[in-house]
């Protein structure tokens, strides 16, 4: 039996009382781990833990309270995602920011960041405040705009960064492209460094890179397919470190994918360079061995070791967070020749299952995956009092999981008009069961089960 797709917000009215009974809470950020009940009322995190006594309880919110059975689902603050594409405004054959949240509710994120690659891109006040309107009438979840590095994300003009801040966006980026000029960039450092916000650097060069389709190894070798060189990625992560600690500015280098670029973060941060870092779950669980059009990504998938020092850096805090880089494209784009192929993964919904993978393999534990997808994303955005926190008075943004639920990727239940996953038939262990955003059940699979709040 097929899950449910995800429910319609009801926007006009108002969030009823929730009491999630019997959930494993697990909110890193707080040190919680503990099995109990989780009041939620007018859209706010009324009680945590403590097991909570029905008759304490206002008559009028008991009457009118939903109750979820958390019994053996793991309960967390809502999963941030602070990289993906809803490709609105420009190409929406490929997603639109209704899609593409709706999607990322399906797989259990309550606030994503959306990248400015859009067309126009988002390097204007208005093209600003157009996503952030047309968020708030067809979003499913909280969405956060990065703002272009450079005007028309050329990598020759810084973009007015000011203006920008302005309007609300969240830190700055040219993603799918690097900042080629470095003088560029550093001016560009220069003026977010006095913005307080982070250069969010896709770190690529493009000379290297040019007419690349894999990963630069054995499997290119062997397939006769032209290679995208690891130094390709370490080449500009180690230019923008080195702009960053000329600077003070902060920089949060965008999908680490190899061994050179963790260890290359690692001693800048030794060096006291104000520098973060993500990395995505394909590039945690899959390997360049998986050579097809919808496993072909930039960064490109590398190698088994690669995997092990991105995991090394997770665990020891070099990489900050987890982030899907949700690249949704049309079938045509995807159905033909690895060659002509665009580059990206349909991530939202598939990414707790990859990545839960790593948790049942013991490479990873529960805590820190969450904390990696809620508390942490939370701090670099500076929104920890208000996001990835189950803290009582805090937004009730809530995803509820089965970490062991099995279930078999068909993307033709993707809720995302990008359909494009290597994952088509894996089966995988651990399934998002519910997504709370502000108080409202945004999304519930078929087998949870609801009920009221006295019964």
């Amino acid at each position: 039996m097929k899950d449910k797709a995800p429910l319609r917000k009801e926007r006009d009215s108002k969030a009823a009382a929730l009491l999630i009974r019997g959930g494993r809470i697990i909110d890193p950020g707080r040190g919680m781990d503990e099995v109990d009940d989780l009041l939620v009322a007018k859209g706010k995190i009324v009680q945590v833990g403590n097991t909570i006594a029905l008759d304490s309880l206002p008559l009028d919110m008991l009457s009118q309270a939903k109750s979820i059975d958390a019994t053996g689902l793991i309960v967390c603050p809502g999963f941030i995602d602070l990289h993906c594409h809803l490709r609105e405004p420009g190409f929406e054959d490929k997603e639109t920011i209704a899609t593409g949240t709706e999607a990322a509710a399906a797989g259990g994120f309550t606030t994503v960041c959306c990248m400015p690659n859009t067309n126009p891109p988002l390097d204007t006040r208005d093209t600003v405040e157009w996503v952030k309107a047309k968020a708030s009438s067809d979003a499913f979840v909280h969405v956060l705009p990065i703002g272009c590095i450079t005007r028309g994300r050329k990598g020759k003009e810084v973009s007015p960064m000011a203006e920008l801040a302005d309007a609300g966006v969240v830190g700055f980026s040219d993603d799918g492209d690097p900042v080629p000029n470095s003088q560029v960039m550093r001016s560009a450092m220069e003026h977010s460094y006095e913005l307080g916000l982070p250069i969010i650097e896709h770190c690529e060069d493009k000379e290297l890179s040019k007419g690349g389709v894999i990963n630069e190894g054995k499997v290119s070798a062997m397939l006769k397919l032209r290679g995208i060189p690891a130094a390709s990625e370490e080449i500009i992560v180690a230019r923008d470190l080195a702009l960053a600690k000329l600077t003070g500015a902060r920089i949060h280098i965008a999908h680490v994918s190899t061994c050179g670029s963790a260890e290359l973060i690692r001693h800048a941060r030794e060096r006291g360079v104000s520098v973060t870092a993500e990395v995505t779950p394909h590039h945690l669980t899959l390997t360049e061995e998986i050579a097809c059009a919808n496993a072909k990504v930039k960064p490109p998938l590398c190698t088994e070791n690669d995997i092990r020092c991105l995991l090394k850096g997770l665990k020891d805090g070099v990489i900050d967070a987890i982030a899907t880089d949700h690249a949704p494209h049309t079938a045509a784009e995807k159905k033909c020749p690895i060659e002509l192929a665009a580059f990206g993964i349909s991530g939202f919904e598939t990414a707790l299952g990859c990545l839960m993978g790593l948790v049942h393999k013991g490479e990873i534990d529960l805590t820190t995956l969450i904390s990696k997808l809620t508390c942490e994303p939370a701090k670099l955005l500076g929104r920890d009092d208000d996001l990835g926190t189950l803290k009582t008075g805090s937004p009730a943004n809530i995803t509820i999981f089965d970490p062991a639920r099995e279930w078999v990727v068909d993307s033709q239940q993707f809720v995302s008009k990008g359909k494009n996953t290597p994952l088509e038939g894996y089966r995988l262990k651990g399934k998002v069961m519910v997504t709370i955003v502000d108080g409202r059940i945004i999304m519930a699979s078929r087998q949870t089960v609801l009920g009221r709040g006295n019964s």
